[in-house]
């Protein structure tokens, strides 16, 4: 049994290297369950939709108990400048897969049409950078003969950073808001040809490779007490299915939000959020898989801060709905 547990670590490191040293595409984007907090890595005409700046916090551990899970940090700060006639963001986000460590910082900026007393539309324009490396050196290497070192995996690889840029529309009242995006239109592919080796990078405009991001939500007022949220994000790639997010949210005396979401053949999901006052919002979300990785892990947990900065000509009377 020993013998198996020491082969089955040495199989998996070295699928490790296997992957790492093949070529990879860096356009993909993290997961997250409550989105409706990170809009500005989504879309970035998502900046400066709120009547003051506003600071989430969303950090994400996927397929808990599976070896080499995502785990995923994101921070975003974004606001209204001139009058509430733009918006400006910045977006930071580490996401961890086995060895692969990705880190990305984006800065938007959004242009606003206030097109009446009641609705806004909005046009942003989103830039930054992507480094990823293969730490190696994480990983935890036992042998036949009881050595837990390994030169092949003593060092991690070369770090690679590319440059990338994404465009967005988005339109809002206060009960109601749409958007549409392409957050990552360049297409860095990069190769690894060793764990020290140096990389390839190689950047294009190739639209049949663009991933659509379809947002929208409406408020429906029950009652003065009770409050429906509906949401749904709608992912698209060319020669891929399309991925569905669907969620309602009910909100309770403006202070607790309970509900549930369905991601399409992958994740049911389970929503709590505490307004701990009119500014801070705390929640936490539980996915339950679907698919057949449930059987290896134990779910997906997120845990979602946002705190709506009150400015001196500002004055926050309710919660953000959205």
């Amino acid at each position: 049994m020993k013998n198996l547990r020491v082969s089955m670590k040495t199989f998996v490191a070295a699928i490790c290297l296997i992957i790492a040293s093949q070529k990879s595409n860096a356009q993909y984007d993290a997961m997250f369950t409550q989105y409706m907090f990170n809009e500005t890595f989504i879309n970035p005409a998502y900046a400066g939709s709120k009547e003051a700046m506003s600071a989430s916090m969303v950090h994400r551990q996927q397929w808990v108990n599976f070896p080499g899970r995502p785990v995923t940090t994101s921070f975003s700060l974004h606001g209204p400048i001139m009058g509430n006639k733009m918006g400006a963001g910045l977006s930071i986000l580490n996401d961890r897969i086995g060895v692969l460590n990705r880190n990305l910082i984006y800065a938007s900026y959004a242009y606003r049409l206030t097109i009446d007393e009641k609705s806004t539309l909005a046009m942003g324009l989103m830039g930054g950078i992507d480094n990823q490396v293969n730490k190696f050196s994480d990983l935890k290497i036992t042998n036949n003969i009881g050595a837990t070192t390994d030169n092949q995996f003593s060092q991690n690889s070369a770090s690679a950073t590319a440059p990338n840029f994404g465009v967005g529309l988005y339109y809002n009242t206060k009960t109601l808001y749409a958007g549409i995006s392409i957050p990552r239109l360049i297409q860095n592919d990069i190769s690894f040809s060793n764990n020290t080796g140096a990389t390839i990078k190689t950047a294009r405009l190739e639209a049949s490779r663009f991933t659509y991001y379809l947002t929208a939500g409406y408020l429906f007022k029950l009652t003065d007490e009770f409050k429906l949220r509906a949401n749904t994000m709608i992912k698209l790639v060319k020669n891929a299915p399309a991925q569905i997010d669907l969620g309602a949210n009910l909100l309770i005396k403006d202070l607790v939000w309970v509900g549930s979401s369905y991601r399409s053949k992958s994740a049911l999901s389970a929503l709590l959020g505490i307004q701990a006052n009119k500014q801070l919002l705390v929640c936490y979300s539980y996915d339950y898989t679907v698919n057949k990785i449930q059987t290896y892990s134990r779910g997906s947990h997120e845990i979602a801060l946002n705190y709506l900065f009150s400015f001196k000509s500002t004055k926050v009377i309710t919660p953000r709905y959205f």
